[in-house]
């Protein structure tokens, strides 16, 4: 099976246990971790123990003839050690097919829940203003203020302006769109994504959701000053579309470099969302950063 887009994969919680999951565009289609549905059916507090348990069962089935084993995939997923490796996928109704084979209490709980998340994942596609509700609304239950989100909520669409554009200059790699967007975001804050997200602290974490309001602006107005200026130069390819996205970095960092200087201390900022977020039950404000003033 080709792998789908990075971009797509996505993860959530059944009672505390993770379940890996992906989007496949192409299909339109579901591909849940197996060894997760299987970790919580037989709730096996050890992810290996789970592993075996797959293995016995895949084997047991494939010697059945079992269809929905031999319609199983393979996919590269988030694995706990960060990296990403080859896992088990099935579709929704492959997964279902495999819960009725493992005796277990919770076997009814997850058909529905999974159920739900196809659901959800249907009326998003007939509504596409529900995928941005349900953002608004994980941000808010992670204790990000209004603002943020609002700064977040837009930021999120400029990006998917500017990767429409690359897409139309005939950038089509995800590769690519990295190097890119390490150019854009070297040319405004000084530093490469790696490198920020290293001076945050961070490792797997979204580094947009670790950025404070301004670091989003600023990053806002790089990705829509180098749209514009793609679409007005009409360039084919990496190296020009690598011009244009220098340029629009370019642009935001006169931006911060001006600000920084009314301000008198930088506004790139080492604090990640940790460091600024209440704990879920509590209402969330943001700690704003400070350094001394420059004399």
């Amino acid at each position: 099976m080709e792998q789908v887009n990075e971009n797509n994969l996505a993860l959530q919680l059944f009672e505390g246990k993770q379940v890996r999951f992906v989007w496949d565009e192409k299909k339109e289609i579901y591909y849940f971790s197996v060894v997760d549905i299987v970790q919580i059916l037989t709730e096996s507090v050890d992810y290996q123990a789970a592993r075996k348990y797959w293995k016995v069962l895949k084997g047991r089935l494939l010697k059945e003839g079992n269809e929905t084993v031999t319609n199983c995939y393979q996919l590269k997923l988030p694995a706990a050690d960060g990296k990403n490796r080859l896992t088990d996928v099935a579709d929704l109704e492959g997964i279902f097919r495999i819960i009725q084979s493992v005796p277990s209490k919770k076997a009814e709980p997850v058909k529905q829940w999974l159920a739900e998340i196809g659901h959800q994942r249907i009326d998003q596609m007939i509504d596409p203003e529900l995928t941005f509700q349900m953002a608004v609304e994980d941000y808010r239950r992670q204790g990000y203020s209004d603002r943020w989100i609002n700064e977040r909520m837009k930021s999120i669409q400029m990006r998917k302006e500017l990767t429409d554009e690359w897409h139309r200059a005939g950038v089509h790699e995800q590769k690519d769109f990295a190097i890119l967007t390490n150019v854009l975001t070297k040319a405004w804050s000084g530093m490469t994504t790696g490198e920020y997200k290293q001076y945050k602290g961070l490792t797997k974490e979204n580094l947009r959701d670790n950025m404070t309001n301004i670091e989003l602006a600023l990053n806002t107005l790089a990705e829509v000053a180098t749209t514009e200026l793609s679409r007005q130069s009409n360039p084919k390819g990496m190296t020009q579309s690598r011009k244009n996205a220098q340029a629009g970095g370019e642009v935001a960092r006169n931006a911060r470099t001006d600000l920084e200087s009314r301000l008198g201390h930088s506004v790139v900022s080492p604090l990640k969302a940790s460091n600024y977020l209440q704990p879920e039950e509590s209402n969330a404000k943001e700690i704003p950063h400070k350094k001394k003033r420059k004399e």
